[in-house]
């Protein structure tokens, strides 16, 4: 018999419940997510920059109101909803940032370093990590942030593996540091090995997480450099999607794999939908398919839900867990960052003799 559809008079019942069930969760990520942001205006004002970003200044936040008191049932429908569904609608919106005809007019050699470095860098830390004796869930994280692009690239490879929230979070808090490190330490660390502002802002944008942060340790090198850095820094994110996708593939399970090579339909479900989104967003702005006009309400939303997100995470953190994870995480990170930040000065030097 078939199924009757629910009636029109049921829908505004669902909606109510589902805001009743993620609205209070939601406004506590928004509020923190608020609260980052000025934290990070804050910096800006009195130090005249921003050492600590609004992304990680939200997890900050979201683990230090979980150390102080644990979110009873009431905000846990809206944290997931941060967490998980609303982070990929802002891995979609992030694709119109990027512009494949920018990449490609740097021409072939430089594209085709970065793409053997963001290669060598992932298995390089897999080799690392499997030493330490990291957990794969965790290794996998390290790999993808390290080698791509720090939080965004962890968030957006952890649904594809199946990460919890712990270890994505834990994951972030220790690679975020590193992160740091690297942004500081490259302004005093470039001049002194490399001689040209080209050659500055290639480093910057092989070794620097965040474009916020290619911008932070790429500026004291000059304009040139600033460009170069940006422009490198955007090849690395557009390995996010293959990266991811070659997860999907290698990370399903038998049976999934199966059923994919034996029913045509089931394949598009080895790719995650929002990194299918993101590479269809790219494509539409390389195709000029997405107006001007809506590029900065799009790289906004990808902001602020990211930002949501990450308070999610912290709010989904439990600090035990994080210190017990500590040395063979910490040992990781530190080491891939190492062998990321040699990788890239050897790249450098065969590109521009300096």
């Amino acid at each position: 018999m078939a199924a009757h559809p629910a009636p029109t008079c049921m829908r505004p019942l669902k909606l109510i419940s589902f805001l009743r069930a993620s609205g209070p969760g939601v406004l506590l990520c928004l509020l923190v997510s608020g609260l980052a942001i000025c934290l990070e205006a804050a910096e800006t004002y009195l130090l005249g920059k921003a050492w600590l970003e609004s992304l990680n200044l939200a997890l900050l936040l979201g683990v230090l109101i979980r150390v102080i008191k644990t979110p009873g049932p009431i905000w846990t429908g809206g944290i997931r909803l941060c967490a998980r569904p609303l982070l990929n609608v802002a891995i979609v919106c992030l694709g119109a940032s990027f512009s494949l005809h920018a990449v490609f007019c740097a021409g072939p050699t430089l594209l085709l370093g970065v793409m053997g470095i963001v290669l060598f860098s992932v298995v390089f830390t897999l080799l690392i990590g499997r030493a330490m004796g990291l957990p794969t869930h965790q290794l996998l994280l390290v790999a993808c942030g390290n080698a791509i692009c720090g939080n965004s690239a962890i968030m957006a490879a952890a649904p594809v593996i199946g990460a919890k929230e712990e270890d994505i979070g834990t994951t972030i808090a220790f690679t975020a540091a590193g992160g740091l490190v690297v942004v500081l330490g490259l302004p005093l660390l470039a001049p002194a090995l490399l001689g040209s502002p080209n050659a500055q802002g290639v480093l910057a944008g092989l070794t620097v997480y965040a474009v916020p942060q290619v911008v932070a340790a790429a500026a004291p090198f000059g304009q040139t450099a600033l460009h170069v850095g940006t422009l490198v820094k955007l090849m690395r994110v557009l390995m996010l999607g293959p990266v991811c996708l070659a997860l999907a593939v290698f990370c399903a399970k038998p049976t999934q794999t199966r059923q994919a090579t034996t029913h045509g339909a089931s394949i598009p479900r080895l790719v995650p939908w929002y990194i299918a989104g993101f590479a269809a967003m790219m494509t539409a702005r390389s195709c000029n398919l997405v107006p001007d006009a809506a590029l900065t309400p799009l790289s906004t939303t990808a902001t602020c839900l990211t930002t949501m997100a990450m308070a999610a995470l912290g709010l989904s953190v439990e600090l035990r867990s994080v210190l017990h994870a500590g040395r063979p995480l910490a040992l990781s990170v530190f080491f891939s960052l190492l062998g990321l930040v040699g990788a890239s000065l050897i790249l450098v030097r065969l590109l521009f003799g300096a």
